[in-house]
């Protein structure tokens, strides 16, 4: 207590503060984060400060001094070098930085990592979309756990992910990267994303904050419409769910403006909202150029200079790519800019590296590379995702699983075929083979039990349709057509643009028909007269309206890392099972978006009919039904599950109290199998309008055949407040619908209860 007092008083009196051996403050690791802060912050000239609000990248392990020129900065990132180049590589920079520098502070190393660590030999796990489906947190947290085991033996200590933007615009090229539609089930897949990071020994940084997945037209980074209250209502729900439980170290401000403001240059949004209304402790970081973009893209600003200013007065505390940070320095000197700015960011930056123990041990193992990146245990979790990630949409007189005896030859056709999509932000080129094609996991799972063959029939975007006559024929030869149909995506920062991708960041599309002739493969391969499955490799949801109504079965993956051709051909022979879900609704067309669940009900079901056909039209989408294709939620099974009863701890509850729905679920199929149970809310009246039915708590649970359980599923009632007219975070009385079942549009059961 006395050597707290003494450091409080020292520093109140504006002197640098030592320990008895003369050690700074700063350099011991059992004197209190706030103090060694404190300590450090007081040696630092302003130009030391400024380094820390940047970011400085090299893969040049020979020229490290060049780069440094014996200075630190807030933030280093490496994208284009293995696993073992960068461990070898961070090794040098933390030396350098310990050893070579002034006052010996840390940088801290980052790297993309929602699917895997972006360097070269790493894990590549499911697409965050992928991620999403499995409806399985505590599986995304042992995913994660395993990517923070490669980061820290690279001596990467931070990862730009998770990303908790709201999937509600399906143009938009960056759908993938998302865990879904639904703010709840993004928070709960966040929260057991930045969990298996952090407690690691990594830090995490949630993004694109704020409201970053609903640009107009779909296009990325373009204005997004909304107001106050959609804003709290929806879009905040899954940072403030995620800050609040989960802690992360950082949050990643967006390139958008939302309702006219660009985001990274608002004090509304990333002070007043960001740290006054939702509590958030760590640092923000700028997306990459989106400071000097307040000048160039938004137009806000009249130069750099004042961009940068704009940028961190409003709470960006590290501006990454562009040079507007550069420029701090100088306004602080000629008097334009206050340093009290810098010092806050500084502050916020110092005390997450401390907080990861950068100052003590900011070292990676480079020895124990070839031993913890991409080890066995880590590929076979790799599939373990992949296999509850996939959905199974339609299964025709049970189709599947396949009875291998009833086919002599099979014939795999498709774009996405012979071809493993790893996404946006995975290591991997177009023309590498490090996922696991769906032709080859065939061949692997099936063995010779039966003859595959394999032709493209036609690429995934052109309207180059010469080689389908070559898939029809290969399939009039066989017994059975798996037709694998959907998008490609590659990482932008390997010339995406140069292969014709159809999904992912900066790729977005104006309609969402498959693109290219693939429509016109499938009908082709139905005329044949040959049982067809279609498997929909994608990043997103798109058009299966023709397909439901003529395919034999569907089956989604999305981008399922790289053993998503083992893993779907286990399934198409069960051996897996599917358990996947929806995490986004499929539309009819392009046209009957947006179309997720939560809608309100002014939207569909008041004075909306059925909807037509183009043989019937009728009212309002006269051609077509003005709901979706495939609900969020929904997902198929090779076994039955029975809801046999629902009981409720209780109907009257106050504001402050806990509602406990207890469900038995039973197995009546003859295969093993995994269940999603989910329980929806409906506030049957309310002073603003309210979604018909809003996620609030889910379960997925695993049975034998014949085996029942009970599910409990905890509902808080605080989970019931809105955002009212007034701008006021309330449970409003009343009556609320307790709906329990298999999906947003399967409900098995419906309870009321009573708020007072």
């Amino acid at each position: 207590m006395r050597i707290i007092k003494l450091t409080v008083l020292a520093l109140c009196l504006g002197v640098s503060v030592v320990w008895a051996d003369d050690r700074p403050i700063y350099k011991d690791k059992n004197a209190p984060i706030e103090d060694r802060v404190e300590d450090l912050l007081r040696r630092m000239t302003l130009r030391e400060k400024v380094g820390q609000l940047q970011q400085r990248c090299t893969w040049d392990i020979n020229n490290i001094g060049g780069t440094y020129n014996g200075e630190s900065f807030g933030t280093a990132h490496e994208m284009n070098i293995s696993a073992q180049q960068a461990a070898d590589l961070y090794q040098k920079i933390h030396e350098y930085m310990a050893n070579e520098t002034r006052l010996g502070i840390p940088i801290l190393t980052s790297a993309e990592g929602i699917h895997g660590i972006l360097q070269n030999g790493c894990t590549i796990f499911p697409q965050a979309i992928a991620q999403g489906s499995t409806w399985n947190p505590d599986l995304i947290c042992q995913m994660t756990k395993a990517e923070a085991a490669e980061a820290r033996v690279m001596g990467i200590r931070q990862v730009l992910s998770p990303v908790l933007d709201i999937a509600r615009e399906l143009r938009w090229g960056r759908v993938e990267e998302t865990f879904g539609e639904d703010p709840y089930l993004i928070s709960e897949m966040g929260i057991g994303f930045v969990r298996g990071f952090q407690k690691n020994g990594v830090g995490c940084m949630p993004k694109h904050f704020v409201a970053h997945g609903t640009p107009t037209g779909g296009l990325n980074s373009a204005f997004v419409a909304g107001g106050e209250r959609e804003l709290r209502n929806l879009y905040m729900y899954p940072f403030a769910r995620v800050i609040k439980e989960a802690d992360p170290v950082a949050v990643m401000s967006c390139y958008s403006a939302y309702d006219g403001i660009p985001v990274t240059g608002s004090s509304y949004f990333m002070t007043d909202i960001l740290r006054g209304e939702l509590g958030f402790k760590g640092f923000a970081y700028s997306d990459w150029g989106s400071v000097d973009r307040l000048k160039t893209f938004h137009m806000a600003a009249p130069s750099t200079e004042a961009a940068a200013k704009m940028a961190l007065t409003a709470g960006i505390d590290i501006d990454v790519w562009d040079a507007a940070y550069e420029t701090l320095q100088g306004q602080v000197e000629k008097g334009q800019l206050d340093v009290m700015y810098i010092d806050r960011a500084v502050r916020r930056i110092l005390t997450a590296k401390f907080k990861l123990g950068l100052f003590d041990d900011p070292y990676g193992d480079p020895k124990s590379v070839s031993k913890v990146v991409r080890n066995k245990q880590h590929v076979e979790l790799a599939k373990k995702v992949a296999d509850e990630s996939a959905v199974l949409l339609e299964n025709k007189n049970n189709i599947l699983p396949l009875d291998l005896s009833k086919y002599k030859s099979i014939a795999v056709v498709g774009p996405n075929g012979d071809h493993g999509v790893a996404g946006d932000y995975a290591w991997v080129n177009p023309e590498d083979r490090e996922c696991v094609s769906l032709y080859e996991g065939i061949k692997n799972v099936f063995g010779k039990k039966v003859t595959v063959n394999h032709v493209d029939g036609c690429d995934w975007w052109s309207q180059n349709e010469e080689g389908i006559a070559d898939a029809v024929k290969m399939v009039e030869k066989s017994d059975l057509a798996i037709v694998a149909v959907g998008t490609r995506s590659y990482w932008l920062g390997r010339n995406a643009k140069d292969h014709k991708v159809t999904s992912g960041e900066g790729f977005d599309l104006s309609s969402l028909e498959l693109p290219g002739k693939q429509l016109e493969l499938m009908k082709a391969v139905k005329a044949t007269g040959k049982p067809m499955i279609v498997v929909l490799i994608t990043g997103k949801p798109l058009v299966l309206s023709w397909a439901k109504e003529n395919a034999d079965a569907i089956l989604v993956q999305f981008y399922a890392g790289e053993q998503q051709g083992n893993s779907m051909a286990e399934i198409l022979l069960g051996k897996v099972n599917p358990s996947g879900r929806l995490n986004i609704s499929f539309p009819r067309s392009t046209g009957n978006t947006p179309c997720y669940y939560n809608y309100y009900p002014t939207d569909r079901e008041q004075w909306f009919d059925q909807g037509g056909s183009p043989d019937d039209p009728k009212g309002h989408y006269i051609f077509e039904k003005p709901y979706a294709l495939y609900n969020f939620g929904y997902g198929l099974s090779y076994t039955d599950f029975k809801y046999n009863t629902c009981t409720l701890s209780d109907s009257i509850f106050s504001d402050k109290g806990k509602l406990m729905v207890n469900v038995e679920v039973e197995n009546t199929g003859k295969r093993e199998g995994q269940e999603v149970v989910q329980l929806y809310v409906r506030d049957m009246v309310s002073s603003i309008s309210t979604p018909i039915q809003q996620l609030k708590a889910f379960k997925k649970i695993n049975l034998k055949p014949g085996e029942k359980t009970m599910v409990s599923l905890e509902l808080p009632i605080s989970e019931l407040a809105f955002y009212n007219a007034y701008m006021r975070k309330v449970v409003e009385p009343g009556e609320f619908e307790i709906q329990v079942g298999s999906s947003s549009d399967r409900i098995h059961f419906k309870n009321t209860i009573v708020v007072k």
